[in-house]
């Protein structure tokens, strides 16, 4: 039987953080910095907001986000929720990114668990 990392209420909270909270966590956690388009209008979408996102060793990224969704516009790539987006803008992978979103957790909210 394969293990898992992760409890399912962990996972449900990080998969369930809007994508401007996990940005502010990881912003708080001197990863990256990021500022949305003021001006940006959207075309389809009137939720979808543009979003600009750097790191202190000088990547950048323009992403749209719309709700959980979001896309980045000049790699051509896009995901779903904040374990893919840390996923994509740190090369993490799952395991490395959930335990980031969730060691950065709401004041009192628990570490996750690992189940073995």
């Amino acid at each position: 039987m394969a293990k898992r990392s992760f409890d399912d209420e962990t996972l449900k909270w990080v998969r369930e953080m809007p994508l401007s909270l996990v940005l502010d966590r990881l912003r708080d956690a001197g990863k990256l910095f990021w500022r949305r388009d003021l001006d940006f209008k959207p075309e389809k979408d009137a939720r979808t907001v543009r979003l600009y996102v750097s790191s202190p060793e000088g990547a950048a990224w323009e992403l749209l986000v719309t709700g959980p969704k979001w896309f980045d516009t000049r790699a051509g790539k896009g995901g779903g929720g904040g374990i893919d987006l840390v996923m994509h803008l740190l090369g993490l992978d799952f395991v490395k990114s959930v335990k980031l979103l969730a060691s950065v957790g709401a004041p009192g909210q628990r570490q996750p668990e690992r189940q073995g």
